[in-house]
């Protein structure tokens, strides 16, 4: 049985073996984040998503923890508790994400500066600048795992071909800076796109109504412009052929954010990787999804890492 399925564990409160705190990256900024485990089997960093937050993540932090890994984990510059770009607290606005690279390279080199192994995992934006870093080189983690990796968005109604130009024209207009939608955290059809658990998404209003400074809202029209220019550019990058890295990709095809067309184009380019791809079942959190899924995604994962970096 795995650690979080124990009943004692308490999925909205901070683990007392943890230690919360702030780390800076190089050019000052403040970094909110998480730690926990002994390190006896090595380090793992474990990178969220666009609008995530550290709360959402205690339950998996936790498992790995007591598989013996020394896990971190932190909040994205602009989001969480690490501080807002703009005046709007709720407005997921960005900077190109060459900055948030940056970031990513530089905490990961210092956490994962010591006896290895040493494994990337990361979910969603974090899976695209997560591969975006080691195609560039930025870090050569032992293995990595990427969840729902954003490789390519999900546009609907509008085609996949179409909507990175409408996001350019609407930034062109000068309305970078307004939310491309109206967020509703309350609302069904954003539950049915992240999980079927209603339990965990509940897990997730709950910590959003305790520390609503931590809570993030829709992504700004430059954001997802980025989004956009940055994917599209690493997919065409012939950097992906010469990424050797040990990559695990877990996806799903009835995801309804990120494209499971794109991640499946781009895993086929990868030379050491191993893809499963989900139905119907999981939506687009796996790692917080119902049992069935998640369990078996924690079971996945859990294998690779034996197989691919081992203890030493």
């Amino acid at each position: 049985m795995l650690p979080m399925n124990l009943p004692d564990f308490n999925r909205r409160a901070w683990p007392a073996d943890g230690i919360l705190d702030t780390w800076h990256t190089p050019d000052g900024w403040p970094l909110r984040r998480f730690r926990m485990g002994d390190g006896a089997r090595g380090r793992m960093l474990v990178v969220g998503g666009r609008g995530d937050m550290i709360e959402k993540y205690l339950e998996p932090v936790m498992h790995w923890a007591a598989e013996g890994w020394q896990v971190a984990t932190f909040d994205w510059r602009g989001q969480g508790g690490s501080g807002r770009l703009t005046a709007d607290p709720l407005l997921g606005h960005g900077p190109d994400f060459g900055l948030l690279v940056d970031d990513l390279a530089a905490i990961y080199h210092d956490w994962c500066s010591g006896e290895g192994p040493n494994i990337l995992l990361a979910h969603s934006m974090g899976g695209h600048l997560a591969l975006r870093a080691m195609a560039e080189g930025r870090v050569k983690p032992d293995a990595a795992v990427l969840t729902a990796p954003m490789l390519g968005l999900r546009s609907a109604p509008i085609p996949e071909s179409v909507a990175p130009w409408v996001a350019r024209a609407i930034g062109m207009a000068g309305l970078s800076g307004r939310p491309a939608w109206k967020d509703n955290p309350y609302s069904p059809f954003r539950k049915a796109r992240l999980t079927h658990d209603a339990e965990r998404y509940a897990d997730d209003l709950w910590w959003r109504e305790q520390t609503p400074e931590v809570a993030l809202g829709a992504p700004s029209w430059g954001w997802i412009g980025e989004a956009y220019r940055s994917t599209r550019a690493l997919e065409k990058s012939r950097a992906i052929e010469a990424m050797r890295i040990p990559t695990l990709i877990l996806a799903t095809s009835a995801d309804r954010l990120v494209s499971p067309a794109a991640i499946t184009r781009v895993a086929a380019r990868l030379p050491d990787v191993r893809l499963h791809v989900y139905g119907e079942e999981a939506a687009h959190e796996i790692l917080r999804e119902a049992d069935a899924v998640r369990l078996d995604a924690f079971g996945r994962i859990d294998a690779f890492l034996d197989e691919r970096a081992p203890a030493k």
